[in-house]
Formats: C-alpha cells, sequence, structure tokens
C-alpha cells in the first residue's frame, strides 16, 4: 500500500515515511472507530463526521511528555477538522496514539520554526522545512476533549 502511494507532494521523507504514515493511520482508526477515507485534506472520518489528518512520526524511543509534535507549514493548508498524532517505532513493532487537537487550538498554540533560522532551546533540533510544533502535554487525551474526540484516557501500545 505504501510502495504503491509513491511520493508524495511536498514529501519530506520522499515518499520513504509512507509506512510509518499508513501505520499511525491504522492505530488511529483501530483506538477510534474512525475510518480510513484517504484524501489531500484528512486521512480519517470520525462517526460522527468529523475529519481527521494523523500525523505520524517514525522514531527511535517511546514518546515523553514534552516531546513534540510536528505539522509542516504546506500542511496547514489542508482542510481537516483535527489534526491526530503517532509515534512508530523505526523497526514497525510497536506505535503510540499520542492525542488529538482541533487543527484550529495547534494553530493557535504551537510555535512557528522557520527552517534554518528557528533552534528548539529544549533539544537542539533545527528543522529542514517550516513547520509548527506542540508539546504531546498539550494534545487531548481524555473526555475534556472540547470537540469531543475520541480518545484514550493513557498512551496506548500496539
Amino acid at each position: 500500500m505504501a510502495d504503491e502511494m509513491g511520493q508524495l507532494n511536498n514529501s519530506i521523507r520522499e515518499g520513504d515515511g509512507n509506512i510509518y504514515g499508513f501505520i499511525g493511520e491504522l492505530v488511529f482508526a483501530e483506538i477510534t472507530g474512525a475510518n480510513q477515507n484517504n484524501t489531500y485534506d484528512w486521512d480519517v472520518e470520525m462517526p460522527d463526521g468529523h475529519t481527521v489528518d494523523v500525523k505520524s512520526k517514525c522514531v527511535t524511543s517511546p514518546p515523553k511528555p514534552h516531546y513534540e509534535c510536528s505539522v509542516a507549514s504546506i500542511g496547514t493548508q489542508q482542510n481537516c477538522d483535527h489534526y491526530a498524532f503517532v509515534r512508530v517505532l523505526k523497526d514497525c513493532t510497536e506505535a503510540w496514539y499520542l492525542g488529538a487537537i482541533p487543527k484550529k487550538d495547534f494553530l493557535n498554540q504551537a510555535t512557528f520554526m522557520e527552517a534554518g533560522v528557528w533552534k528548539d532551546p529544549s533539544n537542539g533540533w533545527s528543522p529542514t522545512i517550516d513547520c509548527y510544533n506542540l508539546p504531546i502535554s498539550d494534545l487531548h487525551l481524555d473526555e475534556s476533549n472540547p470537540e469531543n474526540l475520541p480518545s484514550l484516557s493513557q498512551q496506548d501500545t500496539l
């Protein structure tokens, strides 16, 4: 499935990250009961009709609350209701659903990081493309989610 997709426009990893994206979508759909409905603007649709773009990241370690979730600036043009975030272990043996947030809230709360200019003071990371970052701890993971998006009370592993 990931190989068939090829390289998406503006792909940071030139198509090499597709497998992690698909795993992230499957994890989110399994946990929340969403329907995969891949479009340019979103990846899954919730039973209530809200659309979600699932942002997946290939990683080498389990998540920590201070780790950050990213959305490339170009991705903010997508017409979705929410962003959801999943970390997928590089060898694809484990994945963590981190939470979700309405797109408008993400853009209001996230820090804009300009490529080649901005350096994250917490870890020294500098983005290769313009992006927005938000700590995992700022995502909605409980029943107080303002958009009533199903989520878990704690991070789940598969």
